[in-house]
């Protein structure tokens, strides 16, 4: 795991050193143990590494024929794909996964990024070709941005190494504004400042360093090709093998490792998974809060950890840190994404990085198997329209109302929600629906000054949703949500995982997020992977004999809640209003000053809503006020 910069100037002047060293060293935290650089002319590559594999020889920029990489990454198949060049008469100086990736670039050329499976964000400069292959993986784990003009390309693992070029004007991007405060994260290749793009996940880029064509390629896509021929029992048996091969290859490392243990579904079964593999106790990491039992769920972390036989290091994180860090926080994100959880999250693995240097965690495992209670809230009201119109929007009924009723004994906590949900809008078409369930803000624009909602297009931001949300191939709405959540809103939550990770020098693994298990059950019929409106359905039919029952029957899933309704009547309140009511703020004439003060002093729960605006504005002071 490691940082990557590189500058490539089209004036045909040579790279700075002194540049490319200044942008490499906003993101130290990536790298600690090596640096490594490379200028070719117009060319440089800086990179920042963290030791994980080969150790002693692992070292990059690494170069193989004419051709130089700069990798941040693991390839977890490597070991498979060296024996298959081998065979082909490939002799290897490492052992390294990054010396695998230029022998696999000399001998299929571009299209060897398909026989990948890791997490892996990489630049190959051909020299023969004077040409750039620019690839990431298949889910967006692992981070690369970009900016170009008609002088310079630049690309850096963190924004913040891009924003340390003299070429790159600071600006926020207004048109994205909206955009983030709607859903918490950006669709698509943009990014909360102007000029700076993401390469997409799944996507590979090719340039031309002679006429500077640019070409960008979408290399791999969920597929949901209903396969109508297989069997429940055949999805089960698969779905084991791949599981145990996936965490398997996952634990190799020449480092210490261990896991995250929130005590859920997927944590559990990452954690059960790799000590018996291993076949030694591993150390695993949780957090809860002391404000109540509704913020802790440790009880679930030590029984997966006695069922595992692994060794739980348990940590309490604190309003007075929730104050101190969470501008840190910010910095580390680049943009002001996700929620209120990455702050327990830093917390953890801070803990962790005290311990072990790679740790396993169970993200991905909502999106690929349909764990999010929203999906059921979704399904409730679409058999309520199918049992009173007697409708159907789908190719088949995925859930009734009678199958339904045994699973919505899980919804009692999301009462706020499904009171929002059934305020308006009931029963329109399934792409409006699920746009309200994921809306943070909701429905009002209290939050905002009058002239900010004037210049938002809501039916442009609509729009954009909905062309990642009804795409052809998915069919039913439980393939709709999860396609959607896969491809727009998981990019962002791994943007956490992979910032508070890096932050503090750990590399995080995530083995549920590997391609072959997103192949089989995309593919899987939609109603048998939701049985009844089932979370998880079939995860949990396929690991029911290796999880503790207690976890499997569990009805009160929390996600690591923060309990900000109840710091925020405490010492958080003035840090929340002295941020949120500043004079600065007020400048932007985009917050409803009057209603967000009400907001914070009245007794109602913390919303996302106003944590949404107190991340951007955090953000703004971060970087564009600065």
């Amino acid at each position: 795991m490691c940082g990557i910069v590189g500058i490539i100037n089209k004036t045909g002047d040579d790279v700075n050193y002194n540049l490319l060293e200044r942008m490499a060293s906003t993101i130290h935290h990536r790298g600690p143990d090596e640096d490594g650089v490379l200028i070719d002319g117009p060319v440089g590559f800086f990179h920042k590494r963290l030791s994980i594999i080969d150790l002693l020889s692992g070292q990059q920029p690494m170069f193989f024929e004419n051709n130089v990489i700069v990798f941040n990454g693991e390839i977890y198949n490597y070991i498979e794909l060296r024996e298959n060049l081998k065979k082909k008469g490939h002799s290897f100086q490492t052992s390294s996964d990054t010396e695998v990736i230029l022998h696999l670039y000399v001998e299929y050329g571009n299209d060897f990024v398909n026989l990948l499976n890791g997490m892996f964000a990489f630049i190959i400069y051909d020299k023969n070709k004077n040409q750039l292959f620019i690839a990431r993986d298949h889910f967006g784990i692992k981070p690369l941005y970009w900016y170009h003009d008609d002088q310079v390309i630049v690309f850096g693992s963190e924004i913040k190494a891009l924003l340390a070029h003299p070429s790159i004007k600071v600006e926020a991007d207004s048109d994205h504004l909206y955009e983030y405060l709607t859903f918490q994260f950006i669709m698509g290749e943009g990014t909360m400042f102007k000029n700076v793009y993401k390469v997409l996940p799944g996507h590979s880029m090719l340039i031309d360093l002679n006429d500077w064509d640019i070409k960008i390629l979408k290399y791999w896509q969920p597929n949901f090709k209903v396969d109508q021929f297989h069997t429940e029992e055949y999805f089960i048996t698969k779905l084991q093998d791949i599981l145990e091969e996936t965490v398997n290859q996952q634990l190799r490392s020449d480092v210490p490792l261990g896991t995250y243990l929130s005590g859920g579904i997927d944590s559990s079964l990452v954690t059960i998974m790799a000590s018996k593999i291993l076949n030694k106790q591993i150390k695993s990491f949780s957090g809860a809060f002391h404000e109540g039992p509704e913020f802790n769920e440790l009880e679930y972390a030590r029984i997966a950890a006695k069922s595992a036989n692994a060794e739980l290091f348990e940590i309490f994180p604190t309003e007075n840190e929730f104050i101190d860090l969470l501008p840190k926080l910010i910095y580390h994100l680049d943009e002001p994404v996700a929620g209120p959880g990455l702050f327990p999250q830093y917390i953890v693995s801070r803990l962790a990085s005290k311990h072990v240097k790679v740790i396993l965690g169970g993200q991905g495992g909502d999106e690929i198997f349909g764990g999010y209670t929203r999906y059921i809230v979704a399904y409730l009201e679409q058999a309520l329209k199918g049992a009173i119109f007697e409708s159907n929007e789908e190719a088949e009924h995925i859930v009734s109302l009678e199958s339904i009723l045994p699973n919505l004994p899980s919804l009692k906590q999301y009462t706020p929600m499904m009171k929002s949900f059934w305020r308006e809008g009931a029963f329109e078409g399934m792409d409006r629906r699920y746009f309200h369930l994921i809306n943070r803000i909701g429905t009002t624009n209290e939050f905002f000054h009058p002239d900010f909602v004037a210049s938002c297009n809501h039916e442009k931001i609509f729009g954009k949703f909905c062309t990642h949300f009804n795409n052809p191939e998915t069919k039913s709405y439980f393939n709709k949500m999860t396609h959607f959540d896969m491809i727009a809103s998981l990019p962002g939550l791994l943007q956490v995982e992979d910032r508070v990770s890096m932050s503090v020098s750990i590399e995080s693994r995530v083995p549920l997020l590997d391609r072959r298990i997103v192949d089989l059950i995309s593919t899987m019929p939609a109603g048998m992977k939701f049985k009844g409106g089932e979370m998880k359905y079939l995860l949990k039919k396929t690991i029911k004999d290796i999880m503790p029952p207690e976890i499997m029957g569990r009805k009160d899933k929390m996600g690591f809640p923060v309990p900000l309704h109840i710091w925020s009547k405490n010492k958080a309140k003035s840090f929340i209003m002295d941020t949120l009511l500043s004079k600065k703020a007020r400048e932007r004439n985009m917050i409803n000053t009057k209603y967000v003060e009400d907001l914070i002093n009245a007794e109602q729960p913390f919303s996302r809503g106003l944590w949404g605006l107190l991340s951007l504005e955090l953000w703004y002071g971060q970087f564009i006020d600065k």
